[in-house]
């Protein structure tokens, strides 16, 4: 298996690599550097329109008559190595990857293939490693890919065993992975069915790869907070002096319902270590007022814009529209002021852009009165009203130099 689904995806690669722009791309109106991934309003399930912007701060876009269409409906996008790389969830079956750079403010593609589905990738060194997790106690085997964003080709694969991992009698299933250091920091929770499922809500899991050789290492683990991240979202932040700082939602469940009894929480691992700090923990519930934190984007020095939701919207897999400014040295955090009333956000994005400047990030906010990018500014806490974006909802904002 490993060796064919090498060959085979190294040739969709070299097929497809400098394949040109589709039918469906018609250019930009507004050409740039920012990337505003959107979907067009249809009364069916329609596929993501990628539209380019010289600024997030004014003007506007549309998918009328614009954008590069993508193929398929659940798309995820990730920036490395100044590429922009757009994934399909392909739902158990093999997912299209498209790579795209910009060149003179227009969104050029560079490469189209095909890999397995996966529920997990990042970039590493100049490589993005895409992980495929098993949901059956049966089937354990992960798999795991990583794709060069300089040869746009796959140079290395191999799998583990996720049950070895948790060694709970559950499967490790990943919420995300993170480059720290040399090594690949995977935070997982423990599942037993499809249903995600735990008899484990309590603790929380990191289990450190070495790489490229993928060899696991050792298991780090708090009885402190319960999993780290949540489905499909990334929970740990690597802050400049090498600190790794990781949030609980506190919402591990059983059948449909909440089983985790802890907080909500932010803990720490100390820079070249691989052991919780038992010195720090910062209870988000409590700084918060009672808020659980669902995603977050580090801005730099110490600073997150985190997004949580109150008590009453808590679930698995909801995404927090409350945005707050978070310092964890100074364990405070503040509300963001300048926003839509809450009564008419439909969504926010969870894969936004931040120049790290230790104060700026821009995400979308999809209101009933329009959808906009909006710029935060942490050392004051202030949203502001930027880029319109008409004829689609925001999914995604990101930039390529």
């Amino acid at each position: 298996m490993k060796t064919s689904l090498k060959g085979f995806f190294a040739s969709a690669l070299i097929a497809a690599t400098l394949a040109s722009c589709s039918k469906s791309d018609n250019g930009p109106a507004n050409p740039g550097n920012f990337i505003i991934a959107a979907t067009p309003v249809a009364s069916t399930a329609v596929a993501d329109y990628l539209l380019t912007a010289s600024s997030l701060d004014t003007g506007k876009v549309s998918t009328t008559g614009q954008g590069v269409e993508q193929d398929g409906t659940y798309r995820y996008y990730v920036t490395h190595n100044n590429k922009f790389f757009s994934m399909l969830y392909g739902q158990g079956n093999p997912g299209a990857v498209t790579a795209y750079n910009i060149v003179g403010g227009n969104l050029n593609k560079v490469a189209n293939f095909q890999t397995e589905t996966v529920q997990a990738f990042a970039p590493v060194n100049n490589d993005l490693l895409l992980v495929k997790l098993p949901r059956n106690l049966t089937t354990p085997n992960a798999l795991w890919y990583q794709v060069s964003t300089e040869s746009l080709s796959i140079t290395g694969q191999g799998n583990f065993d996720a049950t070895k991992l948790a060694n709970n009698g559950e499967i490790a299933h990943f919420s995300w992975i993170k480059q720290v250091g040399n090594k690949v920091f995977a935070p997982f929770f423990c599942i037993f069915n499809n249903s995600f499922s735990t008899n484990f809500p309590n603790t929380a899991w990191i289990a450190v790869f070495s790489y490229p050789e993928m060899k696991f290492e050792k298991l780090i683990t708090d009885n402190r907070t319960s999993f780290i991240g949540k489905y499909f979202t990334d929970g740990l932040a690597v802050t400049e002096n090498g600190d790794v700082y990781a949030y609980s939602p506190a919402v591990a469940a059983k059948d449909g319902k909440m089983t985790s009894t802890l907080k909500s929480a932010i803990t720490r691992l100390k820079a070249n270590t691989t052991e919780f700090d038992q010195s720090y923990y910062l209870d988000f519930e409590g700084i918060s007022g009672g808020n659980n934190i669902t995603s977050w984007i580090y801005v730099g020095n110490n600073t997150f814009v985190t997004f949580s939701t109150t008590p009453a919207e808590k679930g698995a897999y909801s995404d927090g529209v409350n945005v707050g400014i978070l310092n964890v040295a100074n364990k405070t955090y503040k509300a963001v002021t300048g926003l839509p009333e809450k009564a008419k956000i439909l969504d926010m994005t969870t894969t936004n852009y931040t120049p790290k400047d230790g104060r700026t990030a821009y995400f979308g906010v999809n209101t009933t009165d329009g959808n906009y990018v909006y710029k935060v500014d942490a050392s004051n806490a202030t949203a502001t009203q930027g880029l319109k974006v008409e004829g689609g909802m925001i999914t995604a904002v990101q930039h390529l130099d």
